[in-house]
């Protein structure tokens, strides 16, 4: 069983910087497949990033060039670094996790789920 817990979430001017982390118990994170999701006001959930456990990562389009999700080994933590920060950016973010092959990006193959964290980006 793994646990996962989010914190870094809260407020931030368009343009700006936000850092999520996860920590994950249970399991070490180079033994799983971990990406962040988000769910914008009424719409559907998405994957945002993910690491596969050779430190490969895969990004949605939207978001290439100013997110960089990374993680700890050591200290078992998932990282989302989010910069230039947009309005579309707003949503509840989610640290999830899953057992071996596929990685990817679809938010059904994943597991383990954190309890999500609110981003909001507004002026």
């Amino acid at each position: 069983q793994v646990q996962l817990v989010e914190s870094g979430g809260g407020s931030a001017q368009p343009g700006g910087s936000l850092r999520l982390s996860c920590v994950a118990s249970g399991n070490t994170v180079n033994n799983l497949c971990m990406g962040w999701f988000r769910q914008p006001p009424g719409k559907e959930r998405e994957g945002v990033a993910v690491i596969e456990n050779d430190g490969s990562t895969s990004y949605i389009g939207s978001v290439k060039g100013r997110f960089t999700i990374s993680k700890d080994s050591a200290k078992d933590t998932l990282y989302l670094q989010m910069n230039n920060l947009k309005p579309e950016d707003t949503g509840v973010y989610y640290c999830a996790a899953k057992a071996g092959w596929p990685c990817s990006l679809q938010t059904k193959i994943f597991t383990y789920w954190g309890q999500g964290t609110q981003v909001t980006v507004s002026s």
